[in-house]
């Protein structure tokens, strides 16, 4: 099969249950989607989820909000919901004036119900899980994803264990994941790590996985490309020219350019109007950047990372394959920003009042260089995703702000104190 943003809607196999069906990016091979449990094909490369009728914005219509607004994009009509989706596309004019963009608006995400855009393919997820009549939820994690799983998963009744890198999460996840009643078992290790110790289990048959190597996860993604297409258009007349997002394990990347692609191959969409895809990651963190400046199909794991920005502290993207064509595919591009960068861009948004954890500014401090070096033109429509809560990493947040000031119990104190500034 191909990955092209062209390639054409593809026949529906024997093997598809009600019009979907798990196809192979590679070989093209295709296999019953809930028949039993596959995360990968026979041979080790990524699937993906297929339909015999790609959606048109034409289907979303009266159909409620939230990502099962979508369901003629995804594998069922309802999911294990809370609900989720239909976050809010901030204006941001100062910061749209600092950076010099035509316009700019911010999608967060950290305005779902655990405070990121995980809980998107953990609505889908946890469906797909009781289809297939699992009843043990695992994932490794680098906060988010256990904080959704973990509210999912008690939301669906079903036991949930996550394994997080020791000392390298933000407490405010590990503390949502805990109240949710999931094992959390921390690994001397990074995150690569973690994934590759919930892989085994799940081979072994012991978990259902629940990262983004599942392909069902990313479908719920998805409806964050599908969010800002309408939201925008409603606003403007148009679609954005570029949708600029920070990069992790590369999910919302392959999401959000398998939306388009749908969009595309359904009519709905010309393939000329989708977003440029432009990724950003940590320096301390950036095998997606050095593939793409190198030209390379995949990425080369880094197996030392580190950034203040956890969420993306990830050195072997395994949704990479899938979301390199999508940059290239849509023009887009993709950069590295440092950890000062991220902290000046995450205290920028704040001046907006829109709170979010580190790794979600990345994505408006990658802006911020591409336009300084030219890449973004000044006359650009860009959409930045933001995909954590602020309160995600209160600990970074108190660092990134300003200090409290020690003054006298007395009215007379204040005034006088305020004054002298």
């Amino acid at each position: 099969m191909s990955l092209e943003l062209t390639a054409p809607a593809p026949d529906v196999p024997d093997v598809a249950d009600d019009g979907v069906w798990l196809e192979c990016i590679e070989t093209g091979e295709t296999y019953a989607p809930f028949d039993e449990i596959r995360y990968t094909s026979d041979h080790g490369h990524l699937l993906e989820v297929r339909y015999a009728n790609p959606p048109t914005f034409e289907d979303f219509q009266g159909e409620g909000r939230g990502v099962w607004r979508y369901r003629s994009a995804l594998p069922f009509e309802e999911g294990v919901s809370l609900p989720e989706g239909d976050t809010p596309l901030h204006e941001a004019p100062r910061l749209r004036e600092d950076i010099g963009v035509n316009t700019l608006r911010i999608k967060h995400e950290g305005m779902n119900p655990t405070g990121s855009f995980k809980d998107r393919g953990m609505t889908v997820g946890v469906r797909v899980a009781k289809e297939l009549g699992v009843d043990r939820l695992a994932c490794a994690s680098t906060g988010n994803t256990s904080a959704a799983l973990a509210a999912y998963g008690a939301r669906g009744g079903m036991e949930t264990l996550v394994l997080l890198p020791s000392g390298k999460v933000a407490a405010g996840k590990i503390a949502q994941a805990a109240l949710h009643d999931a094992r959390i078992l921390e690994v001397d290790g990074n995150f690569d790590s973690c994934l590759d110790i919930v892989q085994d289990l799940a081979e072994r048959g012991e978990v259902y996985l629940l990262n983004s190597l599942n392909p069902f996860r990313l479908e719920g993604q998805k409806t964050i490309g599908l969010e800002i297409l309408e939201a925008f258009r409603d606003d403007y007349g148009r679609v954005p020219d570029r949708i600029v997002l920070p990069v992790g394990n590369a999910g919302n990347t392959s999401a959000l350019y398998k939306a388009f692609r749908e969009l595309v191959q359904s009519g709905a969409l010309d393939p000329e109007q989708v977003p440029k895809l432009t990724g950003v990651q940590a320096e301390g963190a950036a095998p997606m950047v050095e593939a793409i400046e190198n030209g390379w199909e995949d990425t080369k794991r880094w197996d030392e990372v580190e950034t203040r920005a956890t969420a993306i502290r990830i050195g072997n993207p395994v949704n990479a394959p899938k979301a390199l064509p999508g940059i290239r595919e849509t023009d887009g591009t993709a950069v590295a920003v440092s950890d000062e960068e991220i902290t000046e861009a995450q205290r920028d948004l704040a001046g907006e009042g829109i709170g979010v954890e580190p790794a979600s500014a990345a994505s408006v401090a990658g802006l911020r260089k591409l336009r300084h070096e030219g890449v973004v033109d000044a006359d650009e429509d860009v959409v930045c995703l933001t995909t954590g809560h602020l309160l995600k990493d209160p600990d970074a947040a108190f660092e990134a702000g300003g200090e409290p000031e020690p003054v006298a119990n007395d009215t007379e104190a204040v005034l006088e104190h305020i004054g002298a500034e």
